[in-house]
């Protein structure tokens, strides 16, 4: 058996249109939407935005992206001012107990992605 690929389904939250425009923000390019579902690119990488909203999962669910250069993905996220432009909040790369070094940033649903770096991550 061999496994080529894995694609979330991210909740979009309340507002399908604005978390589309967060990820844009983001850095993503939207690949394909229509009303129920979009599909996000970042490299090789894709999840899907799905138009749905429930808090308590979103509030429960994460993420990790692994990135090659956590402190650019910080300065871009700076720079895009998410936490300005969006109900979202981020925080600035740390390096955890479990061996990683992360940004934390909750999407507009409230979806906790964990930036993190590729070395670090072994």
């Amino acid at each position: 058996m061999k496994a080529v690929q894995i694609r979330p389904f991210i909740p979009s939250g309340a507002d399908y249109a604005l978390a589309q425009h967060f990820f844009e923000d983001l850095g993503f390019e939207k690949v394909y939407a229509d009303d129920v579902l979009s599909i996000f690119r970042i490299g090789n990488q894709q999840f899907y935005l799905q138009n749905f909203h429930n808090q308590d999962f979103q509030n429960n669910f994460m993420v990790e992206l692994l990135v090659e250069d956590l402190d650019q993905w910080w300065e871009h996220i700076q720079a895009a001012e998410l936490e300005k432009k969006y109900p979202s909040r981020v925080k600035k790369p740390t390096f955890y107990p479990w061996g990683k070094r992360e940004i934390h940033l909750i999407d507009p649903a409230g979806v906790c992605w964990h930036i993190a770096e590729k070395k670090a991550a072994g």
